[in-house]
């Protein structure tokens, strides 16, 4: 979890309209970032600092208000759509110049948008649909989630000598969630378009979680089956699959067991010889990046200047960084 001198949660913004604007005026002195500069003044809305990735991020993006000069002040909202469109609708009266958010469901996106009173959006952690993406104005910070699940599946064919057929296990993350979607089918389409023929023994959700990870692989061994590699949306699910293979006397050593972010723990485990491969989703470079998005277009700028902005001026990518032995020392 956060440190409370940077987080505080605000559950009074659940209730009305009213109460979300107190609890804006509540949140600015412990969940807040102030920098001295006239940076500009910036909205975070977050759903919550429960998974590790999450948490990272969370603290990041408050610290860079802080190296950025901006005043930031952090609400904590959970899974409250309507309390995430309660502060948005609110943001402009309050004097903000932009919003960052993690949205509790990307598929508001529109009605967040609407909410916004003009103000700039910048989408983090959770992808809106390009649609609901609007250039210079409603924009996404964050990396591109495709490239993680190549590198995920183009490091198991390296490892295991370009198989034509693989067993295969892939745990995913939130159901629905933009990361789950997308890292999950670039994992498929890169081991077809190398030439494998995938053999999926066992495709489940397991919402970013060691635990549940760990129940899911329990129901696979009930199956039968047997397994060449096991691809995970997430660190914290990888780590769950390597307990069950330690639960079940597996060798994985010889069934690559694949996460993404690159966690502490992760990279322990790596260097331990238990997972064998990771992506580093790398938080600090997407919290300076939301950041000084927010700054650029809260001032009516462009991202055309924006170092990792596409040419649309609708996304800003952070690349992703893959990670096995012969690097983890230098991400621990």
């Amino acid at each position: 979890m956060l440190k409370n001198k940077l987080i505080k949660r605000v559950f009074a913004c659940v209730l009305t309209t009213a109460m979300v604007i107190g609890a804006l005026t509540g949140c600015q002195s412990s969940g807040s970032a102030s920098g001295s500069s006239g940076g500009g003044k910036i909205l975070f809305i977050f759903t919550d600092v429960n998974d590790t990735y999450r948490a990272t991020l969370a603290n990041a993006v408050v610290e860079a208000g802080k190296t950025q000069g901006v005043t930031l002040d952090m609400v904590e909202t959970g899974s409250d759509v309507q309390a995430q469109s309660n502060l948005i609708a609110s943001a402009k009266a309050s004097g903000y110049s932009a919003i960052i958010l993690r949205a509790a469901d990307a598929t508001t996106a529109m009605q967040m948008n609407v909410s916004s009173n003009d103000l700039p959006i910048i989408y983090i952690n959770n992808e809106p649909v390009s649609d609901h993406l609007t250039a210079d104005k409603y924009i996404y910070v964050g990396s591109d989630e495709t490239q993680a699940g190549k590198l995920q599946a183009e490091y198991v064919l390296k490892k295991l000598g370009n198989p034509k057929s693989l067993n295969v296990i892939i745990f995913g993350g939130e159901r629905g969630h933009s990361a789950t979607i997308a890292r999950t089918q670039a994992v498929k389409d890169t081991l077809k378009s190398n030439g494998c023929s995938a053999n999926y023994v066992f495709v489940d959700y397991a919402d970013w979680s060691d635990t549940i990870a760990l129940e899911r692989f329990r129901i696979f061994m009930k199956t039968g089956q047997s397994v060449d590699a096991i691809f995970c949306n997430n660190d914290t699910m990888a780590l769950g699959a390597i307990e069950g293979l330690k639960e079940y006397g597996m060798d994985y050593t010889k069934i690559p067991v694949c996460g993404i972010d690159a966690t502490a723990d992760a990279c322990a485990s790596i260097a331990a010889g238990e997972m064998q491969f990771t992506v580093l989703q790398n938080a600090k470079g997407q919290a300076s990046a939301a950041v000084t998005a927010a700054k650029v277009l809260g001032s009516g700028g462009s991202l055309t200047d924006v170092e990792g902005a596409t040419s649309d001026c609708k996304y800003v990518y952070v690349p992703f960084e893959a990670v096995d032995a012969s690097n983890v020392s230098q991400y621990r």
